[in-house]
C-alpha cells in the first residue's frame, strides 16, 4: 500500500477535481506485477493504468489501491468492471470512496465473489486526499489562508506598505504552494489596494502558461477599475459580487474546484474564519517588528480567549531568513 500511496503523489501538477489514486498489481505469489496512478481528467484510472503497463495476463492477481475503485461510467468506465474482466480476486484498499455517484465500489466486487479487505493505511491515504475528500465530503472547497506578517503580527506597515515583508525564498514558495491551488481567493479591498497579479511565477518572476493557472476569485460589491492587473490575460479570473461567503464556496464548488487558497486582507481572512471555513492556515512569519500597521488577521468573531481558534501546528519550515507554520484547526482533526 505504501507504494502505491508514493505512486498517488507522483504527478507535479493538480490533478483536480479527481483525487490521487496509485494502484499496485501483485500476482498469486505476491510479487509485483506493475504500478499504475492516475494522472488527472480524462486519463485512465490508476487501477485501469495498472491493468496496461502490466501488458500480460493478471489473472489471480491482487489489487492494491489507494482509494476503494469506482463503480460508476464518467470520462472513463467503472474500475470495478475492468478489475472482475481482468481476473483480479483479492482487492486491498485504504479509504472508502465517499462520493454517492461513484463510491460502493467494495460491495459490487463482494457481491461478484472478489475478497475485499479495506481500511490497510487509512491515515496515510486519507491525508493525501485530505482536500478532495473535504471538497467531496461537506460540498466546498478546502480553504488554506496564507498569509505573510512579521513577528508581531503585523501584515503591513502603518503607511501601508508591504512589500515586501518575507524574503525571496518565502515568496517562492508561495508561488509553489499556489501552482497546487485550484483557485486564489482574494477580496475587493486587495484589489483597490495592491494591484495584485495572483498568478503563478517562476524563479524569473515570469507568469507560468495560462493552463496551469488557479482561478483568480475577487469577492465583494466594490467596482474594480478595468486597468486592474486581474483582468488581464495572464490567468482565469471571476468576479463574485457578495459578501455570502458560502455562496462563494457554493459557487466555486459548482465550478469543480476542490482547494481554495485563500490571500485576502484581513478582513476576509477574520470573516472566514468567524464563518468555520478555514481548514489549514499557512504562515510565513518575517524577522521584523513594527509595532503599528494593520494586523494579518481582523475581527473573527472571538470576544474572549476561552473561545480562540486552537491550532495543531503540522509543520515548522525555515525559509532563509523567515519562519512557515503550517497548521489546522484542532476541532477538524479526523474528520473529512
Amino acid at each position: 500500500m505504501r507504494r502505491a500511496l508514493v505512486a498517488a503523489r507522483e504527478p507535479q501538477h493538480r490533478i483536480s477535481p479527481n483525487p490521487r489514486v496509485g494502484c499496485v498489481l501483485l500476482d498469486p505469489d505476491g510479487r509485483e506485477l506493475s504500478v499504475g496512478r492516475h494522472l488527472g481528467p480524462g486519463t485512465a484510472h490508476a487501477e485501469v493504468d495498472a491493468l496496461t503497463r502490466a501488458g500480460r495476463s493478471v489473472t489471480g492477481a491482487t489489487a492494491v489501491v489507494t482509494l476503494e475503485p469506482c463503480h460508476h461510467t464518467g470520462t472513463t468506465g467503472p474500475c470495478t468492471h475492468a478489475l472482475l474482466a481482468a481476473g483480479v480476486i483479492r482487492v486491498v484498499y485504504a479509504v472508502d470512496d465517499p462520493n454517492p455517484v461513484a463510491g460502493g465500489g467494495a460491495d459490487a466486487l463482494c457481491a461478484a465473489g472478489v475478497d475485499v479487505v479495506a481500511g490497510v493505511c487509512v491515515d496515510e491515504a486519507h491525508e493525501l486526499n485530505r482536500r478532495w475528500l473535504t471538497a467531496v465530503g461537506r460540498g466546498r472547497p478546502y480553504v488554506t489562508w496564507k498569509y505573510a506578517a512579521t513577528l508581531d503580527g503585523r501584515s503591513a506597515a502603518a503607511d501601508g506598505s508591504s512589500r515586501w515583508i518575507t524574503g525571496e525564498q518565502a515568496r517562492r514558495d508561495v508561488h509553489r504552494l499556489r501552482a497546487a491551488a485550484d483557485a486564489i481567493v482574494v477580496g475587493t479591498g486587495t484589489v483597490l489596494a495592491d494591484d495584485p497579479r495572483l498568478t503563478v511565477r517562476d524563479d524569473d518572476d515570469r507568469d507560468l502558461p495560462w493552463s496551469r493557472q488557479p482561478l483568480r476569485v475577487v469577492v465583494g460589491r466594490r467596482d474594480l477599475p478595468a486597468t486592474a492587473r486581474i483582468h488581464d490575460a495572464a490567468a482565469p479570473t471571476v468576479a463574485l459580487r457578495t459578501d455570502d461567503l458560502r455562496a462563494v464556496l457554493a459557487s466555486l464548488h459548482n465550478r469543480e474546484v476542490q482547494e481554495v487558497w485563500l490571500e485576502g486582507g484581513p478582513r476576509l481572512a477574520g470573516a472566514f474564519v468567524a464563518a468555520g471555513l478555514v481548514d489549514e492556515v499557512v504562515a510565513y512569519l518575517a524577522p521584523a517588528l513594527l509595532g503599528a500597521g494593520p494586523p494579518a488577521l481582523a475581527d473573527a468573531g472571538i470576544s474572549t480567549l476561552a473561545d480562540a481558534l486552537r491550532l495543531d501546528v503540522e509543520d515548522v519550515t525555515m525559509l532563509g531568513v523567515d519562519l512557515r507554520i503550517t497548521a489546522t484547526p484542532s476541532h477538524e482533526k479526523g474528520t473529512s
